[in-house]
């Protein structure tokens, strides 16, 4: 939050209301964030519920599908009135949301698509967004892959051990910094054109790809990562800090796995 240099005394209180002489101004914010643009936001949005959403079937990266299923459907519908109420009935402080991207997969295109809708917008699709790959645990439980593989699938959630044939938690941090770092350079490249504006944009996207986002914005250790449970349809908030040449130079999280219905 900016300082108003107007507010500071050149005298402080000290102890037992002494005063003594500040020996430096307070430094303004304004100056230090010179080199910054306007904020970026952006909303994640997690797909709805599907089939293999409610029997804890994995479900990745690799596989286009399944779709949304009845309730997925109806959960999207609720995240899009949450997504169009930012900047109209909540967040009041934040811009409305212009752009939405999605993954490529079924799922994510369905709820991106519902979003778009409800904001009159259209679908980007971001193949970066996509889920972790599970390769050879594709479609199993957990319990399942216990049997088949000890507690790799434990060590796998502990950022240890990419899955056999798919991705680890390092993988897909990998990938959505490049998102994120994307989107920063594209916020510059439209503010260098004159339009320097606070902008906030939705992206729809995955249970790991989300926590795998925050985890790589915040620089929280990778073994907290899977604690993270951004649960179906939530929202999580970014905000991006950039400079004019388009880098990340600070981020914020807003909130993580905001419910929606």
């Amino acid at each position: 939050m900016r300082q108003d240099p107007r507010a500071w005394d050149d005298r402080v209180s000290g102890e037992q209301g002494a005063s003594v002489e500040a020996t430096a101004p307070l430094v303004s914010l304004e100056s230090s964030e010179a080199h910054l643009i306007s904020p970026l936001t952006i909303v994640l949005v997690r797909h709805g519920v599907t089939d293999m959403t409610v029997t804890r079937n994995f479900s990745g990266g690799q596989v286009e599908g399944p779709g949304l299923n009845a309730a997925g459907r109806v959960q999207a519908a609720k995240a899009a009135d949450a997504v169009y109420a930012i900047g109209r009935k909540s967040w009041m402080k934040l811009p409305r949301v212009s752009r939405v991207f999605a993954s490529p997969l079924t799922r994510t295109q369905e709820t991106g698509a519902a979003v778009a809708r409800r904001l009159g917008l259209h679908v980007e699709t971001e193949p970066l967004l996509r889920e972790v790959e599970f390769g050879r645990w594709e479609g199993l439980t957990a319990e399942q892959i216990v049997l088949q593989d000890g507690d790799a699938v434990h060590r796998w959630r502990f950022g240890e051990i990419a899955a056999p044939g798919g991705e680890s938690f390092d993988d897909v941090g990998a990938r959505l910094d490049e998102v994120l770092r994307g989107f920063a350079a594209e916020h510059a490249r439209l503010s260098e054109s004159g339009d320097d504006v606070e902008r906030a944009w939705s992206a729809v996207a995955h249970a790991v790809a989300i926590k795998c986002a925050v985890g790589v914005s915040l620089g929280v250790d990778k073994r907290s990562w899977g604690a993270m449970w951004p649960e179906p349809a939530s929202l999580t908030i970014l905000q991006l800090r950039v400079s004019r040449e388009g880098d990340i130079v600070e981020r914020h999280l807003m909130c993580l796995g905001a419910p929606t219905h």
